[in-house]
């Protein structure tokens, strides 16, 4: 009884600290952006994921970035991640915020949304439309002749939807394909979130209290030798193996 009590107070609160954070990082971003440029915007996008996963503290709610092994460097790489919660985003752009992961997104979270919005118009996302898939395949190709020439990262969810259990979803290989296509040079990144579904999201009140999530980014995974579909079995073995869902 007394868990719920602590809920029901805690989740307003949570998401009061949560939207302020967006809005002033919001009006941090466009200053940078204005005064000092990409570069500097990019840093207090950064700086926002970290607050956002340090706001999960106030939930009893401890992270985990565990990297078993730093990706190339110089390279442009495709991280490809299940998906659980929302707060997936943020914990992949700060544990690998020095390889500029650039994200693989709908189309909708492309404006309405403060510091989201405009953090993915500027950044250079991908926002697809799901009911539009030439419009999503050309987006994803963009996206990643962009990596290839800044030696930068694509971010892509291949489920395409959240996991509500914890239980991956198969992936779908056509947007890993398509960046694999754009960015020859590519490494694949596979990073295994767990916990996060635990956490429910804006639509469950109250929020889950008092858990762990963990983001474990895997070895890198060299294309050389290895078709488009071996890559995208590859990364999915690995997450799916790491998470003990074989």
């Amino acid at each position: 009884m007394f868990y719920t009590l602590l809920s029901i107070v805690l989740t307003p609160l949570y998401w009061l600290i949560w939207g302020l954070l967006l809005v002033f990082f919001h009006a941090a971003q466009w200053l940078a952006l204005h005064v000092w440029g990409e570069r500097a915007r990019r840093h207090t996008a950064s700086l926002l994921n970290w607050a956002l996963l340090r706001c999960l503290l106030f939930l009893g709610i401890r992270v985990t970035l565990d990297v078993k092994s730093w990706p190339p460097e110089g390279k442009p790489l495709i991280i490809v991640s299940n998906h659980q919660n929302q707060i997936d985003i943020s914990g992949i752009s700060w544990a690998l915020r020095r390889y500029v992961p650039i994200f693989v997104s709908k189309s909708e979270l492309g404006r309405g949304l403060p510091s989201i919005s405009y953090n993915l118009r500027h950044s250079g996302a991908a926002l697809i439309d799901r009911d539009d898939p030439r419009q999503a395949l050309r987006e994803i190709g963009r996206l990643g002749k962009l990596i290839q020439e800044e030696s930068w990262s694509a971010v892509i969810f291949p489920e395409g939807t959240r996991s509500r259990d914890g239980v991956m979803k198969p992936f779908a290989a056509a947007g890993i394909k398509v960046l694999l296509k754009n960015a020859p040079d590519a490494w694949v990144v596979p990073v295994a979130i767990d916990g996060a579904w635990r956490m429910g999201s804006v639509k469950n009140f109250p929020l889950v209290l008092g858990h762990r999530i963990t983001w474990t980014v895997l070895p890198a995974i060299s294309r050389e030798g290895q078709s488009a579909d071996e890559l995208v079995a590859a990364a999915e073995s690995a997450i799916r193996e790491h998470l003990g869902q074989r």
